[in-house]
């Protein structure tokens, strides 16, 4: 693991002189035995990629292992359950999705609060949508779909991951934005939607940007945009949504959360472990290989993110009158 900048001791030293760092016993005793890291979608999937990118180098920081546990489901309700109801010692941590900030305006009976039974521990991740489409469709940009989609009388069809997933929010957005017809093609998953897509079932896709580089490289998908900001490392001939959609933002992000009331010491060690994760050499490579954006950031700014997220998606759930469970 030559990408690891820090040690142990390296650390546990930098958290004792920094301004929050009490409890610094609590910081060294922890973890003492393997932590659970609770993804609640299934294998293969982006959340599944970064957890075990990022735990992997964790582990070895910590000298402990991190188990990726994949219990998928509900949108993710089930596992956030498990998490949910844990103990808070911080062995069972949650490594959740854009879902995270998305369900409690879908799911009016869930078991638990994403407000009251979770404590933010940090963004690992984000990945913008991308625009892709089925090859021989005569579109090339953002204005040329919506010209095109326009000039349907009975408008395009277009893929989602599922109902509720960022593929339909982003969906919804450009819908609102443009005032376009689509007929909602909803998907068990964004693989079998990008099958579907190169085969011509469905012609229209906000695909997530980690699984689609490579059909996009290959020439099996045709990408017209994605839903970040600036241009792609891996794809930099791909314009943001914005430039044509003014504030048109979509990013699948994960992140790392803790069952409420998980020791404040606890949570620092966590964050400041993984904020040297996403410093390593390793997880840099790949996550740019992937079009994986990542960023230092402590609790407190990853708890004022969801907050923002959380309001961004209520309102195109709302917008949209999308009601599950």
């Amino acid at each position: 693991m030559s990408g690891i900048k820090l040690s142990r001791r390296t650390l546990l030293a930098g958290l004792a002189a920094a301004p929050f760092a009490g409890q610094a016993g609590a910081q060294a005793d922890w973890p003492t035995r393997p932590v659970r890291v609770m993804v609640p979608y299934p294998p293969a999937g982006g959340a599944d990629t970064t957890a075990r990118i990022a735990f992997a180098q964790v582990s070895a920081l910590l000298g402990q292992q991190f188990v990726i546990e994949n219990r998928g489901g509900a949108g993710g309700t089930i596992g956030e359950a498990v998490v949910a109801k844990a103990d808070a010692d911080g062995y069972t941590i949650l490594h959740d999705a854009t879902a995270f900030s998305v369900n409690g305006s879908l799911y009016p009976n869930l078991s638990f609060d994403y407000r009251k039974d979770f404590d933010p521990v940090i963004l690992v991740s984000l990945v913008p949508n991308i625009l892709v489409v089925t090859p021989s469709l005569p579109v090339k940009t953002m204005a040329d779909v919506v010209a095109f989609a326009k000039a349907q009388p009975n408008g395009i069809n277009m893929a989602s991951s599922g109902n509720g997933t960022l593929q339909h929010l982003s969906l919804e957005m450009f819908r609102h934005q443009t005032g376009v017809k689509i007929s909602h093609v909803p998907y068990r998953g964004g693989g079998i939607a990008l099958n579907d897509l190169i085969g011509g079932q469905v012609n229209f896709f906000f695909a997530n940007g980690s699984s689609a580089v490579g059909l996009i490289q290959g020439g099996q998908v045709k990408a017209i945009a994605h839903t970040g900001k600036g241009r792609l490392k891996s794809l930099p001939d791909i314009p943001p949504v914005s430039d044509t959609l003014p504030g048109f933002e979509a990013y699948e992000w994960n992140g790392v959360f803790v069952p409420h009331g998980t020791p404040s010491a606890v949570v620092k060690t966590l964050n400041s472990a993984l904020n040297g994760a996403l410093r390593s050499a390793e997880v840099a490579a790949r996550f740019e290989q992937l079009n994986i954006e990542s960023r230092q950031n402590t609790p407190e700014e990853f708890r004022a993110f969801v907050n923002e997220q959380m309001e961004r998606w209520s309102k195109v759930v709302k917008e949209a009158n999308i009601k599950l469970g």
